[in-house]
């Protein structure tokens, strides 16, 4: 008797087909999840470190607070104190004058940079002056720190111990001085508060040396 090889039969190929398909399917869903969870890491790795940059660098200004209030732009009259803490919502929120500005290429200027923080547009932005005392052509150097940034709020510890919204605080501070005693007055402590579409509210409060 002859031996016939039997194949497979339509259905049974079809079948086989199908099974593949389903499988393969299977493994490109698991592949694109990954991919896209890998993004989104990626992603979230990314504002954490903005968020991170955004408090060291506001931290490091705060603890290098100097006492040294700057010029008006026109005439040598003391403008603004060491720090000008504004109410919550105002441009700038707060501008300050710190000591220790790095100087690697020994540039012949002060160590000390006059700072100020804004928020535009859900963007958080540092930027710095050439020259402690600007004046007219004077330009800022610009530098967004941190994005998606719903509010920023900056309160100040008074020697009485107690918050206040605003630097320095007038008539809320009696010992803070006037005139240009007042514009040298630093606070005890600075509370900042960054209200974040990815992490929240973030709460930092930072001791300011006497």
């Amino acid at each position: 008797m002859r031996a016939y090889r039997r194949g497979f039969t339509l259905l049974e190929l079809m079948v086989a087909l199908f099974i593949a398909a389903i499988m393969f399917a299977m493994g490109y869903g698991a592949i694109n999840q990954a991919l896209t969870s890998r993004e989104s890491l990626k992603e979230q790795q990314a504002h954490l470190l903005e968020l991170q940059t955004a408090v060291r660098l506001m931290e490091q200004d705060f603890v290098q607070l100097a006492p040294r209030p700057v010029r008006q732009a026109v005439g040598d009259e003391p403008a603004q104190g060491a720090l000008v803490g504004a109410p919550p919502g105002t441009q700038p929120m707060v501008a300050l004058t710190r000591d220790g500005w790095a100087n690697p290429a020994g540039i012949q200027r002060t160590g000390l940079q006059r700072v100020a923080y804004l928020l535009e547009n859900g963007t958080l932005r540092r930027e710095y002056w050439n020259v402690l005392d600007p004046t007219l052509a004077s330009t800022t150097v610009k530098r967004d720190l941190l994005t998606h940034v719903k509010s920023a709020t900056i309160r100040y510890l008074d020697q009485f111990h107690q918050w206040q919204d605003q630097w320095p605080p007038g008539g809320n501070c009696p010992t803070c001085g006037t005139g240009e005693q007042a514009l040298r007055s630093r606070p005890q402590a600075v509370e900042i508060t960054l209200d974040t579409d990815d992490w929240g509210k973030i709460v930092r409060i930072i001791e300011i040396a006497g």
